[in-house]
């Protein structure tokens, strides 16, 4: 257990009610749990798919942050929607938060139901240059 880390709180980062770390920490890497749109009480704000991603994204880079991690670290994001035709919104925040040389790989997918009734989770993983 030597070269991991479990960020389970910090600054930013909503509190759980659930058993799990927002992101683990092995060697040179970072995974990041679901993040969903959530406040810092852990409550469920409502709102578009745009609303909810960009309140995911912000948990999701402050988990990143946490682990001393940047957004230029994240290569791979997951999106789970609750409905694929919110993906163009998303995908207009995906070009806002990634510049495009630094676009990190991505894949998408249709849940059919999210945590809260939500419309986004976003999960990922960070890795930083040896």
């Amino acid at each position: 257990m030597k070269n991991r880390r479990f960020i389970t709180e910090g600054k930013g980062l909503p509190k759980w009610t659930n058993p799990i770390s927002h992101a683990v920490v092995v060697n040179n890497m970072c995974f990041v749990s679901g993040q969903l749109s959530v406040n810092s009480d852990g409550q469920y704000i409502a709102g578009t798919a745009m609303e909810e991603g960009r309140l995911a994204f912000a948990n999701f880079f402050a988990a990143i942050e946490n682990a001393e991690f940047s957004k230029n670290d994240v290569v791979f994001i997951d999106i789970a929607f609750d409905n694929l035709n919110d993906l163009p919104e998303i995908d207009k925040l995906y070009i806002e938060l990634f510049p495009e040389q630094r676009r990190p790989a991505r894949t998408i997918y249709q849940a059919e139901s999210l945590p809260f009734g939500g419309k986004v989770k976003i999960t990922g993983t960070a890795v930083k240059e040896l």
